[in-house]
């Protein structure tokens, strides 16, 4: 005949009964609020069993890349910033156009036709080593992922865990990058608006604009600040004097500028740090974009403060690259692929 509980068991157990209802409710709630849709979860030891020392693969490339050639370095950065941002980061910016295909892939849509040959070259070889060493494993977008926060600290910027379990998207469509990446013409209603639809919030867009504290830019995307501002034409008012001076030599109002480039950041080109918060606060921002930041009651706030805090701006470019990151993340099946050559489909 079983013992009747002491009053005091008989606590223990409603309470024991209580935890588990409310465990169980906050359960279902968490399923409730976390849809079997949601970006697929990525994780830093993704590749720990698989490719134990990828990382130092692809860090003997970047490295070597960054003494050798530089502008490597910010043109992989550039690289990641637009695969992300057209439908996810996927690697597809890296897929060449089919030779005879009327279909352009992303690469050589117009809006990138600016990409550095550079950054493509540096992704390039790290999947041959990657390949080399663990062939059929690593998916071009991590490599894509990890070779640009290498050269974020190469230069002198914050070194940050990368998570991984990306795979490479199938789809490269160059007629869905312009409505999908900034334009160095566009007003921040339109910067907010599309960073939003990634996501992204109005800080996410300061700090990853903060991107530009290394890398040039083409005189085709400032040139009309400098002597025709927004059908004026007058020069845009909210650029320094002496800036201005200076980019009118580089930059002619008609022909012979179409190689030139000029630093997004004047003070510190090659220095991953946040002098370029401060090139916003003295007018020296290089592109219509990058000024308006300051401009705007709504950004112009945080523009101040990363301007005077080095470590601040540091640790929320980490957390916005790794929100960036996460876009519109693939796995396999239908979404996704794992590219033995980075520049071609599997099929």
């Amino acid at each position: 005949m079983p013992v009747p509980p002491s009053s005091s068991s008989s606590s223990m157990f409603v309470f024991t009964c209580l935890l588990i209802i409310f465990l169980l409710t906050l359960h279902s709630s968490d399923c409730l609020a976390k849809p079997t849709n949601t970006t697929p979860q990525l994780s830093v030891d993704y590749y720990a069993k698989s490719c134990p020392q990828l990382e130092q693969f692809i860090g003997s490339i970047t490295s070597r890349q960054f003494k050798e050639s530089p502008v490597s370095g910010p043109a992989t950065i550039r690289l990641f910033f637009h695969d992300c941002f057209v439908d996810g980061c996927d690697g597809s910016i890296l897929i060449s156009s089919k030779p005879g295909s009327k279909m352009l892939a992303e690469r050589n849509a117009q809006d990138n036709k600016d990409l550095r040959v550079e950054g493509f070259e540096t992704i390039s070889k790290a999947k041959a080593l990657v390949e080399s060493k663990c062939p059929g494993v690593v998916s071009c977008a991590d490599i894509l992922a990890i070779a640009a926060r290498d050269f974020v600290h190469l230069a002198g910027g914050p070194y940050y865990q990368v998570k991984k379990g990306r795979w490479d998207g199938r789809i490269s469509m160059a007629s869905r990058v312009a409505s999908n990446i900034p334009r160095s013409n566009s007003t921040i209603d339109e910067l907010l608006k599309l960073f939003s639809s990634k996501g992204l919030t109005p800080n996410d867009l300061v700090v990853l604009s903060g991107a530009h504290t290394i890398g040039f830019a083409h005189c085709q995307n400032f040139v009309s600040r400098l002597y025709d501002y927004r059908g004026t034409k007058k020069p845009d008012p909210a650029i320094d004097p002496r800036l201005l001076k200076a980019l009118k030599m580089s930059c002619p109002r008609y022909g012979g500028n179409n190689d030139i480039v000029a630093p997004f950041d004047v003070s510190t080109p090659f220095l991953f740090d946040h002098a370029y918060y401060s090139n916003l606060v003295a007018k020296l921002g290089l592109l219509a974009t990058d000024q308006a930041l300051f401009l705007d009651p709504r950004t112009k706030p945080l523009v101040q403060a990363l301007a005077q805090d080095k470590q601040k701006f540091f640790q929320s470019f980490v957390v916005a690259m790794d929100k960036m990151g996460s876009i519109g993340v693939k796995r396999g099946g239908k979404q996704g692929e794992n590219r033995k050559d980075c520049g071609m489909h599997m099929s």
